[in-house]
Order: structure tokens, then sequence, then C-alpha cells
């Protein structure tokens, strides 16, 4: 009996202690800041500092850890991400950090048509280094992947994984 109650009590230990440890990871595990929200939204905005901001963290993604954005990008998916020579690779870098990271918050639907615009906004950006039929032709091709993102996008938000 006494060798009984003893396995017994160390299975009961062994338990308490597995649970100890579970608790204890999970109060280990940090939450993201408060300000995610406001700091993902900072970084999609259409005008060119945002960008800005969004690349100078891209750039230093471990000072943003805690924040657990998903920087993964496939750039521009299926198209050219230089399409013509247009170096469009770091605004559709920009893109799926939107999608992913919205997506990931359950507010991809209500950030979807800003996301969107803030890529269109991004590639504009990059045609005003050229002049001429360059750069009508690098707005045109602007246009073809902003109305593509527009109309399939949501096909291309489904969670990552």
């Amino acid at each position: 009996m006494h060798r009984r109650l003893s396995t017994g009590f160390a299975a009961s230990v062994l338990a308490l202690l597995s649970v100890a440890a579970t608790a204890s990871s999970a109060a280990a595990a940090p939450a993201a800041p408060a300000d995610k929200p406001q700091v993902l939204a900072n970084w999609t905005q259409t005008s060119a500092a945002s960008y800005n901001t969004w690349a100078t963290a891209r750039a230093h993604q471990s000072d943003w850890a805690a924040y657990g954005f998903d920087w993964s990008t496939d750039y521009c998916s299926s198209s050219p991400d230089n399409p013509f020579g247009f170096p469009f690779q770091m605004s559709c870098a920009r893109h799926d950090f939107g999608y992913r990271n919205y997506k990931a918050m359950g507010a991809f639907e209500a950030n979807k048509d800003r996301i969107d615009s803030a890529f269109y906004e991004d590639l504009k950006r990059v045609c005003t280094r050229y002049s001429g039929a360059t750069k009508t032709a690098c707005n045109s091709t602007a246009w073809t992947y902003y109305q593509a993102v527009k109309i399939f996008g949501r096909e291309s938000a489904a969670p990552v994984g």
C-alpha cells in the first residue's frame, strides 16, 4: 500500500509540474504590444513617409520582434518582380506585409482597399524615376499590377502556411 501511495503521489507531482511548466511557458511568451494595430496602420498608408518608415523597420526587423509581424514575402507572386526592368519588388513586399498581417489580425477586409491603394502609390513613386515613354510604360504597368491585386487580391489573401 505504501508503494501504491508513493506511485500515485509521484504521478500527481509530475502532473502538477507539467501544468506549472506549461503555465510558466505561456506567461513567458510576451503578448504583442498594445499599439501593434496602430504601428501596422502607420506602415500601410499611401504616403511616401509611410513607405519609408516601413522600409526602415523592415531593414531592422529584430527591433520589432515583440510585435510578431509576418515579414515573409513572395514579392510580386506569380507576376514579375521587376517587369520591363521597373523595380516593383519592394512595393510588392510591402503589399504582402499588409495583406499577411491584417489577415492574421482578422482585419483584412476592412483594410484591403487601403493596402491596395498604398501599393499603387508605391508603384507610381517608382515610376517617377523615369520620363517620357518609359514613364508612361511604367505607369501603365503599375496600373495593371494595381488592378490585378484589386480584383484578385482576396484570393491571394488566404492564410499563409
